[in-house]
């Protein structure tokens, strides 16, 4: 049973998943660089992550599993966490992808 999004746009089911769906909002979308930079911040919190787009889900921690979700500008994909740093990880990744991976284009 999932409880009601949150004003952040955090959902958050009664088993401790967090979600949040993100637009894609840097020039090159998700290309190696940025999914690197998305791989490293997953692996500084103790969560399990995973990203989906169109119906395909792969692990947060899996630069190539990333990569093939084909996510350009703005397309959007869903981020989910389960763990005790879940909500940390699901806001990092969010601000993350909102300062569009440190990239100036």
């Amino acid at each position: 049973m999932t409880e009601p999004e949150s004003s952040q746009g955090v959902s958050q089911s009664s088993v401790g998943a967090v979600s949040r769906e993100l637009e894609i909002v840097n020039r090159k979308g998700l290309h190696a660089r940025a999914t690197a930079k998305f791989v490293h911040c997953v692996e500084q919190f103790d969560a399990e992550v995973t990203v989906s787009r169109g119906g395909e889900t792969v692990g947060g921690q899996s630069i190539m599993g990333i990569l093939t979700l084909g996510a350009g500008i703005g397309s959007s994909i869903v981020v989910s966490a389960t763990g005790p740093q879940a909500t940390q990880a699901v806001d990092a990744l969010a601000a993350l992808v909102a300062n569009k991976f440190g990239e100036d284009e």
